[in-house]
This record gives structure tokens, sequence and C-alpha cells, in this order.
């Protein structure tokens, strides 16, 4: 009976409960305390990989840091030695957990519908975890139904599976050094998919996703690759939940709405707030549509504008900066509204003609530069107004990029590449025989091209080439393997093949294609497969000659055995019967037995005369004819 094994003196491993992408849990009891307890420890295959065992350390001391009844504790971390008797053992890192029996959101989906209430509960308790954790400065980066468990006993939510989260402070890199986009693809947030800043509302959107599915029994985006999802995440919008179940209200499809906006300033603005517009949901009250984003500052500077034009049209008047009312007619002012020149003072009166003329002179010259003064002003202020309005107003100055090469690039590396650049990638698939499938041809624009930062891109996707050419090696193939090389040119074996016998062709093999071999045929043709059985027909070898016979059943791989068959109706040497019936078959190899015409045997002699008929003849019979004596 094998050892059990024990990690750190205390921990002896059960069975297994479960693996992941990366990782196997077991159970195990723990020694010195007694309980029972769950083991996540690292596959050998992935401890040899340097970047998979810091973020496996990653989780555990992100983790190790949350203590909320939503999140699945950590207990422990350690690493199993390496065998020293085999030379390929690594040590694996592990982390000692606590034990949940209960069944993951995805297998409480997958064996039922879950009904809206049920459904809010156990999206509160993973907003409840969420919260605790954005608090605590740790971006999950990775909810959905998977990672989230529900307790057999009193239904308690479990958040689990921290592995690729990180510190908001550096919750940027959302790209590992691969380029290759984190999470998973049908709970992606927008900003994940282009592969930029993440942030605790990115959680808030995965968690929208995982809403949606329990709701619906899908998630919001499904397609045919991981690509094709991330791309409907950053540009399509995701169709009403309640077009998939109409028992959805309306308060949870407005919550809904909110959490799966693309713009992350328009989502809930944390955890608690999303917790909280579910359970005024669950009440029956509908949240408010998102509000559009105002352009502030244009509103500001419209203000701005406005009343700097009200100072202008004030100054213009020279006296008065307001409008008095329509019926307070001042008796001073004239016609124009103007208010005439005072009248000349007594002191005024009394000077010098030439004296008096100066002075008013002067006083006009002095008007003058004020009003001059006021004008400038005026157009000072106005033009400022008018400078700021346009400062502020004024789009933003375009940023150009250059579109980066993504020939013979993997479609989704190819689309994290050109989001990284700052643009927006589409897809469009096209033949090609010199490209694989599913990786880039080229861009439309060009590489090298300079476009305006946030421009629509399109990458051109390898969908194979249009045509292929049956190979002849899948003659003599066996029938999986020839269905699998059919596939790989982009061909459909038939569903149903036909059977043939062939002396040559193993059992199962195959005999013929139809297209035959060798013809060049249209991609997505159907090909129709016959497989040997195992036999071989046996022809007619009856009334031929018997070497004849022995040479065609060698041609056929057959072993023959011959026996003699005395008759006058054929000729001898030819083949009279065969133990297996015209056009009949027989296993490959087996023994074929003819039968062989041969000559009959002679008559007998007859029998010798009597002595009565001697006696007659001696004495000359009865028909009187002499008959010659015997010889003694």
């Amino acid at each position: 009976m094998p050892q059990p094994v024990v990690l750190s003196g205390r921990y002896v491993l059960g069975s297994l409960l479960g693996r992941g992408g990366m990782a196997d849990v077991f159970e195990a009891h723990d020694s010195r305390l007694g309980r029972t307890v769950a083991v996540k420890m690292l596959r050998p295959d992935m401890s040899r990989d340097r970047q998979l065992r810091v973020r496996f350390e990653r989780e555990a001391q992100a983790v190790a840091a949350l203590n909320h009844p939503n999140i699945v504790a950590v207990y422990d971390t350690g690493e199993r030695r390496a065998d020293p008797l085999n030379p390929a053992s690594v040590e694996s890192p592990f982390m000692v957990m606590e034990r949940v029996i209960g069944r993951t959101l995805r297998e409480l989906s997958h064996d039922g519908a879950i009904t809206q209430d049920k459904a809010l509960e156990y999206v509160q308790g993973v907003l409840a975890a969420l919260e605790y954790s954005h608090r605590a400065g740790i971006v999950h980066r990775d909810i959905k139904p998977a990672n989230v468990m529900v307790t057999d006993e009193t239904g308690t939510v479990k958040v689990m599976d921290f592995g690729i989260a990180r510190a908001i402070a550096d919750s940027g890199a959302t790209m590992t050094q691969t380029q290759a986009v984190v999470g998973t693809a049908q709970y992606l947030s927008p900003e994940q998919a282009q592969g930029q800043t993440v942030d605790a509302r990115s959680d808030l959107y995965s968690t929208g996703c995982l809403l949606y599915e329990l709701l619906t029994g899908r998630p919001p985006f499904v397609g045919d690759s991981a690509v094709s999802v991330a791309y409907q995440h950053v540009q399509v919008e995701a169709p009403k939940a309640r077009d998939f179940n109409p028992e959805v209200t309306e308060a949870v499809q407005s919550v809904l709405d909110r959490a799966l906006q693309k713009d992350p300033a328009k989502r809930f603005p944390d955890a608690g707030a999303f917790r909280r517009a579910l359970r005024a949901a669950g009440a029956g009250r509908v949240l408010p549509a998102a509000a559009q984003a105002n352009d502030d500052a244009a509103a500001t500077a419209m203000a701005l504008a406005g009343a700097e034009a009200g100072t202008a049209e004030a100054l213009g008047t020279g006296r008065h900066a307001a409008a008095a009312p329509p019926d307070a007619v001042d008796p001073h002012l004239g016609d124009t509204g103007e208010i005439p020149p005072a009248p000349p003072t007594d002191a005024e009166i009394l000077l010098p003609f030439g004296e008096r003329d100066e002075r008013e002179t002067r006083r006009r010259r002095h008007g003058g530069w004020i009003a001059v003064l006021l004008i400038i002003t005026a157009l000072v202020l106005g033009g400022g107004g008018y400078w700021l309005y346009s400062y502020l107003t004024a789009p933003p100055a375009v940023v150009m990029v250059t579109v980066p090469g993504v020939t013979n690039l993997k479609d989704t590396d190819a689309f994290a590449k050109l989001s990284q650049a700052g643009l927006q990638p589409e897809f469009t698939r096209k033949p090609s025989t010199d490209v694989a499938k599913d990786y880039a041809i080229d861009t439309l624009p060009a590489a090298g091209t300079q476009l305006a930062k946030n421009s629509r891109i399109t990458i051109e996707i390898s969908s194979g080439p249009s045509t292929a050419v049956i190979p002849q090696s899948i003659i003599g193939n066996t029938e999986s393997g020839a269905r699998d090389t059919l596939r790989s040119l982009g061909l459909v074996p038939a569903d149903q093949s036909k059977s043939a016998n062939s002396p040559t062709v193993p059992l199962g093999h195959v005999i013929s294609v139809d297209p035959g071999a060798g013809q060049t045929v249209a991609i997505g043709t159907q090909v129709t497969l016959t497989i040997s059985t195992g036999k071989v027909s046996v022809p007619d070898l009856r009334g031929r000659l018997i070497d004849d016979a022995k040479a065609a059943l060698t041609n056929l791989g057959l072993k023959v055995q011959t026996k003699d068959t005395p008759t006058s109706s054929a000729p001898a040497g030819t083949v009279v019967d065969q133990s297996v019936a015209p056009d009949g078959a027989i296993d490959q190899g087996g023994t074929v037995v003819l039968s062989v015409a041969t000559a009959p045997p002679s008559p007998s002699p007859s029998p010798s005369p009597t002595s009565g008929g001697k006696k007659g003849n001696e004495t000359g019979g009865g028909n009187g004819v002499p008959t010659l004596p015997a010889f003694p």
C-alpha cells in the first residue's frame, strides 16, 4: 500500500477534488489542528515556469491578507520538495485553504434555472467580497461562475481563485509579458480586452456579466473564438436580458444596463453602490439611466462669454451699466438717449472767449481719450472671452499613432497589439494559401500608416486556402486518421462511410474517397470515405482449369486447397465446386477449397462362361456353330 503524501509534516493529502488551469486541488487532513482543509498545488509541469510560480505565489499573498466570510480563506503556504530519486521532479508550491463543501455557480446554472431572487442574492454576496477586497487594494480580474462557490450547508457565497489578482496600484498591467490578455473572454471588461488600465470597476463589469448569465443561462456575448467575444465586449451593446428571460424585471434590467456600460465612468463607482442598487431592484425600484457625459468645459465657457458680452455692452453705453425701465424717461436725456453736455458754469461764462474755448477743447479731448480707453478695454475683454471660449470648446489635438505590424500573429495577439497601440481593431476573414488559419494576414490600412488614436482598423484574418487537394496518403489510412486529415484541410467528411471488400486494405482502413484522391476541390466540400471490411470477394471459379483458379485466388491473397472429385460430367483438371460460394466473402488470407474433376474408374471385366456352355460348344452347341476348344 503506497505511503500517504504529507506536506510540511502536517497536511496529509487525500482525494483529488478538482483541476484548474494551473493547479490541482486536494482534500487534506491537518494532523496538527485536526481539521479538514483543501490544498491547492501547482501542477509539476507548471512549476517549471517561473512566471506561473510568481502568479501562484501572488494569489496566496493576495488572499492571505483578506479575511471575509465571502472569500475562501487561506491558512498556510509552502512547497512540496522535489523527489531526489526522480530527476524529473520539481518543487511545487501549495497553499492550504478553507475546505468549502458546495457547488460553483456554473454547476448550479447548468443544473437548472436560477430564480431572479436567488441570482440577486448570490451576486450580492460576490459584491460584498469585492467591496472588501477593493478596500484592501486587490482587484480580482477574473470574476466568473466557475470562481464562485455556494456552500451546501448555509448557502453562503464564497469567491475564490485570485490567481490573476493584482494590487490596485499595479492594476494597469492587464497583459502578460507574452502579450496575452488575462481573464476569461466571456467576462472580460472592455478595458481588459483592449489592454488598458484596469481598476475595481472592471470587476464590477465582470460581475454584471455573471448576473446576466445567472438570469439568462448564457453570458452576454458568445462567439466562435475568444477574440470575437472580446471584440463584442468592446464594440457591441449587450442584448437585453429580458429578451432571453421575460421574468427579469425592469428594475433588474436597469441595474444590468448600468453594470455593462463600456465606459468605466458610467458604471457603478464601487461594489457597495452596485450592491445597494441590487437591493433596490429586488424591491422593484428602477435605477435611472446612466447620465450622459456633459461638456462642462463648453458650458463654463459659454457662461463666461455671456458675462463678458454683458460687460462689454455696459461699457459701450459709456455711462450706464444697467438699462432703465422703458417708462422711466430722464428729462435730461435727448431723443438719442444720450446725456447732453452740461451747461457751462458762471465761472466759465466769465472767462474770456479764447480761454473758455481752450478749456472746452481740453475737456472734449479728455472725454475722447476716456471713450477710446473704454473701447479698447471692451475689445480686450471681448477678445479674451472669445479666446477663452475657443480654447475651452476647441476639440483636443489629434494624437497620431503608427499602425504596428501584425502579420502572422495569432488573431488574439494581433487584437491585443493593435489595442495597446490605441486603435480599435475589427476583423474580416479571407482565404490565404500562405498564412495559417486564424492568423493575421495584414491590416487595413497597412502597417506603418499614421492614424488618429482610437481610429478603427481592420485585421485580415486567414480563413485558410479556398481550395484543397485530397492527398494520396489518405488511401490506406485509418478512418479516424482520414477524417482528421480532411478536417485539417478544411474539407467535411461525410457522416456515413461506405463499406467494401478489399484483398489488400486492412479492416477499418480507407479503400477510396469520393471525390478521388489527387483532385482539387473547394474548401468545405463533403468527402465520402469507403472503408475496408477486412474481407475478400471470391470470384466464380467453376469450369476453370485448376492452375488458373489457383492463380486467381493467390492474387487475392488467399490460400488454396484441392480435392479430387471423380466425374464424367466435366473434363478432368477443371474446378467443379468451391468452398466459398461465387461472389461470397472470406476473411483476408483465408483458405478456399476447390473440387477438381478427375476421370471416373474403368468398369470391372465380364465373368467366365459356365461349364454347361463349354459342353455345348464342344458338342457343337445348340446353334450348330462349332467353337474352338480351350487351350489346356
